[in-house]
């Protein structure tokens, strides 16, 4: 592992504190233009998601008005009434995306699964760093909002669902998440600035609160608008 990646990793709790767990759950807050844009405005403005630490899966509940929950995994979404009746799912839910551009509408079952996949990378992150098959490698510095961060490059393999194939992380001083960038596979490679901030320590545990993703230009810099998603987390649980 990159000698930064470790770094990362110790700043945030370390390996063995994460690895005593196996899920976590939040109150989740959300906001931006990305849900209008897609056709679910109001769907997840407040929920609770909950993820598998390490195995791939997310659930957020209540998902829209009716109570309904979903589970996500790599290969399958289902949605459920509050009483557990399958009332949607999608199978080999990516292949679906084929052809969008960032404006596509999403049915309900492709909500869940970027919601999904968005959630759990972000809580997962950086203990993914050490997961099977993923590299990184440092990049150097970067000055943005008068500070120095440092980047790492992070290639996932093709059996991680999450949104591109290659990601990058930018950390200060203390080894601390300070923005994220990738780019929507799913939605057109859409490109992202993710940036990072609202740190709390959670049972040995270090994690932000509040995310806030802007459009990414190509020389790196992102737009002050529009906001695409706004993040806030609360009442953060480990299992």
């Amino acid at each position: 592992m990159d000698p930064l990646a470790q770094k990362i990793i110790a700043a945030h709790g370390g390996l063995d504190r994460w690895r005593t767990f196996t899920q976590l759950s939040a109150h989740l807050r959300q906001g931006g233009v990305l849900w209008p844009l897609k056709g679910h405005a109001g769907t997840l403005d407040e929920t609770n998601v909950t993820v598998g630490l390490g195995t791939e899966w997310a659930s957020h509940a209540p998902f829209g008005p009716d109570g309904n929950v979903t589970r996500f995994e790599p290969g399958k979404v289902e949605i459920r009434d509050a009483a557990g009746t399958l009332l949607k799912q999608l199978a080999e839910p990516r292949a679906s995306f084929a052809g969008h551009t960032l404006e596509t509408p999403w049915t309900e079952p492709q909500l869940a699964y970027f919601a999904g996949i968005a959630m759990w990378t972000y809580l997962n992150m950086p203990f993914l760093l050490a997961a099977p098959g993923v590299v990184s490698r440092s990049l150097g510095p970067w000055e943005e909002k008068g500070e120095v961060w440092q980047k790492l490059e992070v290639t996932f393999p093709r059996d991680i669902a999450t949104h591109s194939t290659v990601q990058t992380l930018y950390v200060d001083d203390a080894g601390l998440l300070k923005r994220h960038d990738y780019d929507v596979e799913i939605a057109g490679n859409t490109p992202g600035a993710h940036y990072i901030g609202g740190y709390v320590e959670v049972q040995g545990l270090k994690f932000p609160t509040q995310r806030r993703i802007f459009p990414r230009q190509a020389d790196g810099t992102s737009l002050p608008e529009p906001l695409v998603v706004s993040i806030d987390l609360s009442d953060i649980r480990l299992n």
